[in-house]
């Protein structure tokens, strides 16, 4: 797997939600090609709860100034509601991205029994 940091200092020229949410494609201006996603399991699930802003004010905007993850585990952060259905162990993880245009925040929410991955995969493809 890549750092989702590897972003920062490119510039986006497509940004492309795939199956009903289960997965994003950035494209940058060499024409590589990064994949966010979670390869669902049994007795767990991993699916992308909001995106706050527009992705499109990042593509074509001149580099990206910030890529950063951050993840909170069995802990709801401030300002996060927890999904009604419970779970015993859980992962939220945001992904903030922003340019000169403009940021946005991917926010990830992950539950299961505890004995699967709750986790958010990045990388080149």
């Amino acid at each position: 797997m890549d750092s989702f940091e590897i972003l920062e200092g490119q510039t986006l020229t497509a940004v492309e939600v795939i199956n009903d949410d289960e997965q994003i494609i950035f494209t940058v201006d060499n024409g590589d090609q990064y994949k966010l996603w979670h390869t669902q399991e049994c007795c767990e699930y991993v699916y992308i709860e909001d995106i706050c802003g527009d992705l499109n004010d990042l593509v074509g905007h001149g580099p990206i100034l910030l890529a950063e993850e951050i993840s909170y585990q069995d802990e709801t952060p401030e300002g996060t509601s927890h999904p009604e259905y419970p779970s015993d162990s859980y992962t939220w993880t945001f992904y903030k991205l922003a340019t000169v245009w403009g940021a946005v925040t991917i926010r990830w929410y992950g539950g299961s029994n505890g004995y699967y991955s709750e986790a958010v995969d990045f990388q080149k493809i």
